[in-house]
């Protein structure tokens, strides 16, 4: 019985082993591909970083993806849903797997002391000169992007079927997706049967990459409330209805909606980062103005959250004795929802898979879901129902994540005037990460 066992193994055996010697060769020929190209693409990062532009104002970042794209064979569009840019190259029949990166800065003017810190001054769309700064690391995920686009390109024998690589605007205001997808990204390219991500961490040490399946990031929602009253002379305020008192009733009775009116199981985040009303001490203004963010994860609870807010600002304002016309006014910037990033629960599993053969599962973490925003949510978020994954791309470090975890002071954050992620080994881990997942999808029939 155990000879037969051992007879009926040797054939696997003997099939499992060139299969292996493939696998640690096809590693050999990515490792020698990405350490050939770093050099351009630390030039690409540095180049990057220091001229970072707006969201909406990404014509030169377009510009370098574009390129990028064209050196590497891909079929190259530009100006689609703004300035997002999408490369198709087609190798055979095969899944079609859609890579994304994000192109645009923030309004901060960087501290960090490096030598290709960004000093750009530009106006926004408003018309207002601010600083402009990659605060958000989208200059790592371009990079990466480049680097992927080259090494798949160059290894066109060890895959099949297509890539769609998307390079997109405006995610830090939330409608990049959105309009990529309105400008036909599903009917005009070919649509994918993945679409997947990363995002680099300001919390996970360089050469790691973590994984999380379900809910990763939350529902973000933009709520301005304008208070109403009756304004008049400080001295004389019973012959006013006060807007500040009553916005700092709105304010105090907006918390009870996480804390009293939600699941404890549910989460959710009511923050109201900006009250502003009147000009001078002794005038009581005819109106307060609340800038609120909201964060969730589930429709349910977005739903009832907001329902709630639009129901707390009438109350409080009739129990003030305001008249129906004074009513807050309520307005929902609906252009700019972020719906929650929820990743494909087996789609994440074959990448974290595939990760962990790459790069060790020592180097792949398990994270926590956050409630930060992220529009690549809506890239399965469409009729097609396209399975999505983003995760996240360890950019700081090591050294520095254990005197964090030794001192218990924080790592500068994502939006951090003083976050900079370190180039070597975040780049090569990500296009070493991100070509691993590719790979293993795109495997050959």
């Amino acid at each position: 019985m155990k000879l037969h066992a051992l007879a009926s193994l040797a054939p696997l055996v003997f099939l499992t082993a060139p299969l292996r010697a493939a696998d640690a060769a096809l590693r050999d020929a990515v490792a020698q591909k990405v350490a050939a190209d770093y050099p351009a693409l630390d030039a690409i990062y540095k180049d990057l970083h220091a001229h970072p532009e707006l969201s909406l104002m990404e014509q030169r970042s377009a510009g370098v993806v574009a390129r990028e794209l064209r050196a590497a064979g891909y079929e190259v569009a530009e100006k689609i849903g703004g300035h997002g840019v999408v490369g198709v190259l087609k190798n055979g029949a095969g899944s079609v797997l859609l890579i994304r990166t994000d192109l645009d800065g923030l309004p901060v003017l960087e501290e960090t002391g490096l030598p290709y810190a960004s000093k750009v001054r530009t106006k926004d769309l408003t018309g207002r000169e601010v600083s402009t700064m990659q605060a958000c690391g989208h200059d790592i995920h371009m990079t990466v992007f480049a680097g992927v686009a080259r090494v798949l390109a160059a290894l066109k024998k060890s895959w099949a079927g297509t890539l769609v690589l998307v390079g997109q605007p405006a995610e830090e205001i939330g409608t990049g997706a959105r309009a990529l997808l309105a400008a036909g990204l599903y009917r005009q390219f070919p649509k994918p049967d993945y679409a997947i991500a990363l995002h680099d961490s300001a919390t996970l040490p360089a050469g790691t990459v973590g994984t999380i399946e379900g809910y990763a990031m939350a529902n973000v929602d933009s709520v301005d409330i304008t208070v109403h009253g009756v304004g008049g002379h400080g001295a004389y305020p019973h012959t006013t209805k006060d807007p500040v008192v009553l916005a700092a009733r709105i304010v105090v009775a907006l918390q009870t909606i996480v804390s009293r009116e939600t699941r404890p199981v549910d989460p959710a985040v009511v923050t109201v980062g900006s009250i502003h009303g009147g000009t001078k001490h002794n005038i009581i203004p005819n109106e307060v103005k609340l800038q609120l963010t909201l964060r969730s994860y589930t429709d349910a609870v977005r739903r009832h959250t907001i329902e709630a807010i639009r129901r707390i600002c009438r109350g409080e304002a009739i129990a003030a004795g305001l008249p129906d016309e004074l009513t807050p006014t309520i307005s929902i910037a609906e252009n700019e929802f972020t719906p929650a990033t929820y990743n494909d629960p087996a789609l994440t599993r074959r990448v974290r898979a595939a990760l962990v053969g790459w790069l060790g599962a020592d180097n792949i973490r398990t994270i926590d879901p956050e409630m930060g925003g992220e529009d690549f949510s809506q890239f399965g978020r469409t009729v097609e129902k396209v399975p999505i994954c983003m995760f996240r791309l360890g950019a700081v470090a090591p050294e520095k994540v254990a005197e964090s975890q030794r001192t218990g002071v924080p790592l500068p954050s994502l939006h951090s005037s003083k976050f900079a992620p370190v180039p070597e080994p975040t780049i090569k881990t990500g296009v070493t990460a991100m070509t691993a997942a590719a790979l293993d999808l795109l495997t050959r029939p």
